[in-house]
């Protein structure tokens, strides 16, 4: 498959430090889009599925995170991917919106060579078939195409849905999170445009603006926020006369909004890794159920057993008789002697004590949901514990979600301590 014939440019839409707020506390160590899941940064694995196209040549990131906070990864990210012309992070001085950023970039990012725009939110994890979204884009003359894929008429609801015309693919509808059940096919967040987008953004903008000064808009959000699912896609959905496009996939996809859904996304990974033969080789005499990811400066002792679905960043210790399975251990983190670590995120510098247990409840990789009843009350199904925190000898902790620098020296059951 051929997709040489045009230069494109690809988005990746970070956010900010106001957004993300569900993936506390772990975005209190390190912002969520350089959050490691199976060892590389989130959006690593955007921009590992962007090196197989030849026709990318400029990889933004665009979001209002400082300055600093993305130039140590895309110095190194430069390095990994010689492919690109360039890496870049495109800061917006407020909150533009999905829409808003992509408009405010628009005389950097569609260059005189650029036919094209990949656009891809940074939360997703997906196996990111790109050419095939690019060859339906091809072939239908579209000015959008969208990934698409199905889940269950329960969670359609916390989606953008969309209806399709079954024959050609065309879209025919879409709503962003809709009240009421629409279609249980729903929008990935991941795009391909042509650049005649930013016309229909530009009316998007004076669109909104006037709506706004009619109903004397008052809301503190910044008169240029624009949303790209709301505000763009929506109504080019509902005007037949544009040529917008679906392309289903029926490989893994799903969202990474809270903090516990990077466990389901590290089992999807780590698979992904494993099937085509890219997991590092593990140095150990512990006991290694695959697919695991182990930074090559852990400590892992003999007696320990580990996996299956496990990701152990650097400088992690895990003692003998230690279990460990679908988890991630952030770096610098212990699990001393005969500890258990199931279904649960320890961020960095975290100490499980002897004989302690932190333990969420399993949760498939194609569950969209990371939370279970408990008692009537919803609770944590993934037990999440912030940087610095420290289990004592011989305490379990079970659904949790714990605020960084916690010592819990007691049992604790579906709670959050703050």
């Amino acid at each position: 498959m051929s997709i040489q014939k045009h230069c494109s440019s690809a988005v990746i839409l970070v956010g900010g430090p106001s957004r993300g707020t569900r993936f506390r506390p772990l975005s209190f160590d390190v912002p969520k889009p350089l959050f490691k899941i199976a060892g590389k940064e989130m959006i690593y694995h955007h921009l590992e599925a962007l090196s197989r196209l030849e026709n990318v040549k400029d990889v933004f990131l665009v979001g209002f995170y400082d300055d600093n906070v993305f130039s140590e990864f895309v110095n190194e990210a430069s390095k990994n991917f010689p492919c690109f012309r360039r890496i870049k992070y495109l800061r917006e001085y407020n909150c533009l919106g999905t829409g808003g950023g992509l408009y405010h970039f628009r005389d950097q990012i569609r260059k005189s060579d650029v036919k094209d725009l990949f656009v891809m939110h940074a939360d997703v994890c997906c196996s990111f078939p790109l050419s095939q979204l690019y060859a339906v884009h091809e072939e239908k003359k579209a000015l959008v195409t969208l990934m698409t894929t199905k889940v269950s008429k329960d969670d359609a609801k916390n989606f953008g849905c969309l209806v399709e015309d079954t024959s050609s693919g065309k879209v025919l509808h879409y709503v962003d999170k809709p009240d009421s059940y629409i279609s249980n096919i729903i929008s990935c967040g991941i795009y391909v445009f042509d650049v005649a987008i930013f016309d229909e953004i530009k009316k998007a903008y004076e669109r909104t603006a006037k709506e706004r000064a009619e109903e004397h808009y008052s809301e503190e959000t910044s008169e240029d926020y624009l949303s790209l699912e709301t505000d763009v896609l929506a109504p080019l959905c509902s005007d037949q006369t544009k040529p917008v496009y679906a392309y289903n996939t029926t490989d893994f996809w799903r969202q990474i909004k809270t903090a516990g859904s990077a466990v389901p996304a590290n089992y999807l990974y780590l698979h992904q890794a494993l099937r085509e033969g890219k997991l590092p080789k593990v140095e150990t005499e512990a006991t290694i159920i695959q697919p695991v990811y182990i930074h090559p400066s852990a400590t892992i002792e003999a007696g320990a057993k580990i996996g299956p679905n496990v990701s152990i960043g650097a400088h992690v210790k895990v003692h003998a008789g230690a279990r460990i399975r679908d988890s991630i251990v952030q770096d610098d983190s212990e699990i001393c002697e005969n500890a258990v670590v199931l279904y649960s995120i320890l961020s960095r510098h975290c100490r499980i004590g002897r004989w302690s247990r932190v333990e969420g409840s399993p949760t498939l990789p194609s569950q969209h949901s990371t939370t279970i009843m408990r008692n009537h009350v919803k609770v944590q199904a993934i037990t999440v514990m912030g940087s610095g925190c420290r289990v004592t000898d011989e305490v379990r902790v079970q659904n949790c979600l714990v605020l960084p620098n916690k010592e819990i020296t007691v049992g604790l059951v579906g709670e959050i301590v703050m």
